[in-house]
């Protein structure tokens, strides 16, 4: 797949105090700076049908939803109702508590239950997925880091979501993972780091491509090896912007790049 054809999101976390003040406004704007889509991270005490109508008020695609995974084991039916009536065919769970990854066999049973919930999902076509967060790259005593082990202990089809500031949170390369995962790429987030690996003093410091992410070889390994099929922006915390202004920016930078 060409580059020029990757849609791109942005994550709805990035701006969340916007979003919740005022969602249609929120989905207006963003719209307006030329990106395809949005991923969610909750909906402000929206309807869906409500949701639906600020998406095609705006022509936004939802390509993805952070899902915490005790709303899935609660009511997966619910879940995955909702999300087909926004037109949302991908929930991707957001962030797993350390009982289900402090150790290789957790990890492997955490595994299991995302293999489960994938097999469930699909009978309502929808797919499945999990968010990389710096915990998650950070070697276990066995060797093996929770994101290796749960890579190799779930099917092809289960969307191993990167996220290249995340991962180099908790000190691993930024593009590497997605080389390792040959097609787990599915969606891939697009996060600046611009400080010292292993350390989050790098997390939110610069807007896209004004930090230490190697941004072209992270969509070479994308869009040869990864799979990738929707770029995710998100952008936490900038020191001087605000948060619309500095999602905005990434918008921008990621277009100067030629995405």
């Amino acid at each position: 797949m060409s580059s020029s054809k990757i849609p791109v999101g942005l994550q709805i976390y990035s701006i969340r105090q916007d979003a919740e003040k005022d969602l249609p406004r929120v989905l207006k704007e963003i719209a307006s700076w030329g990106i395809d889509g949005v991923e969610f991270a909750g909906f402000y005490n929206h309807s869906a049908s409500d949701i639906r109508k600020m998406l095609d008020d705006n022509n936004l695609k939802v390509f993805s939803s952070h899902t915490p995974i005790h709303l899935l084991e609660a009511d997966l039916f619910e879940q995955a109702d909702f999300h087909a009536e926004i037109g949302c065919d991908s929930l991707i769970v957001n962030w797993i508590p350390l009982n289900k990854r402090d150790s290789e066999e957790a990890t492997k049973q955490t595994a299991e239950q995302f293999t489960q919930l994938l097999n469930q999902l699909k009978t309502y076509n929808q797919h499945f997925g999990f968010h990389c967060h710096a915990e998650d790259v950070i070697p276990l005593s066995t060797g093996k880091s929770p994101w290796q082990i749960l890579g190799e202990n779930t099917p092809d089809a289960f969307i191993m979501q990167y996220d290249t500031a995340n991962g180099m949170h908790g000190g691993a390369d930024p593009v590497l993972p997605i080389k390792q995962m040959p097609g787990r790429s599915k969606i891939l987030h697009l996060k600046e780091f611009k400080g010292t690996p292993g350390t989050e003093s790098g997390q939110g410091k610069a807007v896209l491509g004004e930090g230490d992410v190697p941004w072209q070889d992270v969509f070479e390994a994308a869009e040869t090896v990864g799979g990738t099929e929707v770029y995710i922006i998100e952008q936490e915390g900038h020191p001087t912007l605000s948060p619309m202004d500095a999602a905005r920016k990434c918008v921008e930078n990621l277009k100067a790049m030629g995405k």
